[in-house]
C-alpha cells in the first residue's frame, strides 16, 4: 500500500490543479484552459486507475 500512496497523491494533486484550470477558465472566458483542465483531470483518473489496479495484481 505505501508503494501506491504517493502515486494516489500526485493523482489528486493534478485533479486540484485540472478543477482550478476549469474554474480560473470559467472566470477568465477562455476554453483553451478548460480542456487543459479535463484532459489533466481525466488523464489524471486514468492514471490512478491503473496504479490501482497494477498494485492489486502484484498483491
Amino acid at each position: 500500500m505505501p508503494k501506491m500512496l504517493l502515486p494516489l497523491v500526485g493523482c489528486v494533486l493534478v485533479v486540484a490543479l485540472g478543477v482550478g484550470a476549469i474554474m480560473y477558465a470559467d472566470y477568465d472566458d477562455a476554453p483553451g484552459l478548460g480542456l487543459i483542465g479535463f484532459v489533466l483531470i481525466l488523464g489524471s483518473l486514468g492514471f490512478g486507475v491503473r496504479t490501482v489496479l497494477r498494485g492489486r495484481k502484484s498483491a
